[in-house]
């Protein structure tokens, strides 16, 4: 496992500065919903209606090995798109929103030199402010306090290890799940490593911003292409969407998620690493270690994915900037994405996107 310390964390940049007139506005969608609501199925209509690449938002599916258990899209599934994003790293290798963001940019780039537009598809929310946003630097950490954070894990648990950030900080504590061991471990290693609570260099951080640029409050980023995100959300029944999911979870056991995990811990992964701690691997890694029965490692993992989509539909709603549909409702959002894509270029789209944007206005009219 790579435990080089990490020199930035994973919040936000408060504000944008407003975007310089002269830098050609650069159009990129967004399709956004918690997992199993169909986010695939409609990308692929959306991609080939209105000339896209897709790019994956999702935390987990930029790890090799991995892809059962992250709803992978399958080479022959991609109906010739290109999709970006996928299988960058390995398991073992330290992976977080500050280099999604460099690598999502990165493809932008290249979807772009090919005459086509940016599809991100996923429900990362994070990694999509990280990409919209940027991020605020945060105090390196000795990789010896994460060594010593994992065994206290090994040896105590992950409630214990909460239980402690609670007493030291209360704040990051109430915002953090006790079972998302990745945040836990990282608001931990701050602390131990400065003094200070995450939330406190927030707002030292953003004292000193302040300071710095008193009219603006806000640090201006080396100049790029002015992105315009256009978000689309997707809405399911809470019952209906509980049903796919826990569907798509037996899916994935009957598939060969087991077999997937019990690969990669052969391969030498440990099952500590940060990639192996993800909802589905972690349960039956668990299972595997003898640390559960079938039926209730079948209950906790969709239990737990149940509750990683209510956290990304609390995530997703408190952005006034997504507008949402139906996920059945595949016209309406094909035509709100071609009327929003010509708005944001002036209607002056040449090219296979032009023709694709006036072909789609006109078919769903």
């Amino acid at each position: 496992m790579n435990n080089h310390a990490e020199s930035i964390s994973l919040m936000p940049v408060p504000d944008t500065p407003a975007p310089d007139i002269s830098v050609p506005v650069m159009p990129v969608l967004a399709l956004l919903g918690p997992t199993a609501v169909g986010k695939t199925v409609i990308s692929l209509r959306i991609a080939q209606a209105l000339n896209y690449e897709i790019i994956s938002l999702d935390s987990v599916q930029v790890y090799r090995r991995m892809n059962i258990g992250t709803a992978k899209i399958r080479p022959e599934e991609m109906q010739g798109i290109a999709h970006h994003c996928l299988d960058l790293v390995e398991p073992d290798d330290e992976y977080n929103a500050a280099r999604y963001a460099a690598d999502a940019s990165a493809a932008m780039a290249t979807i772009r030199d090919r005459g086509k537009i940016p599809l991100l598809v996923g429900g990362a929310g994070l990694y999509l402010r990280a990409l919209e946003h940027g991020l605020f630097a945060a105090p390196p950490v000795d990789t010896n306090i994460r060594k010593k954070m994992i065994l206290h894990i090994d040896k105590e648990g992950i409630d214990k290890l909460h239980d402690e950030l609670v007493v030291c900080d209360h704040e990051s504590a109430a915002r953090i799940d006790r079972h998302d061991r990745s945040r836990v471990l990282r608001a931990l290693e701050i602390y131990h490593a400065t003094g200070l609570t995450w939330p406190e260099h927030l707002r030292r951080q953003q004292r000193r911003i302040e300071v710095a640029h008193p009219c603006t409050g806000r640090e201006r980023a080396a100049p790029v292409p002015v992105n315009h995100f256009i978000k689309i959300g997707l809405n399911c029944p809470r019952d209906l969407l509980y049903q796919r999911i826990n569907e798509r979870c037996q899916i994935m056991l009957n598939e060969g998620l087991i077999e997937e995990a019990r690969g990669l811990l052969a391969a030498g992964y440990s099952p500590a690493c940060k990639a192996l701690q993800a909802i589905g691997y972690r349960h039956v890694i668990a299972w595997l270690l003898g640390q559960n029965d079938y039926e209730k490692m079948v209950e906790i993992f969709m239990r737990d994915t149940r509750r990683y989509a209510k956290r990304q539909l609390t995530w997703f709603r408190h952005d006034p900037a997504i507008t949402w549909f139906d996920w059945q409702d595949e016209k309406s959002i094909l035509q709100f994405a071609a009327e929003a894509l010509k708005k944001v270029v002036g209607g002056f789209i040449g090219g296979s996107t032009g023709s694709a944007v006036s072909n789609c206005l006109v078919s769903t009219v």
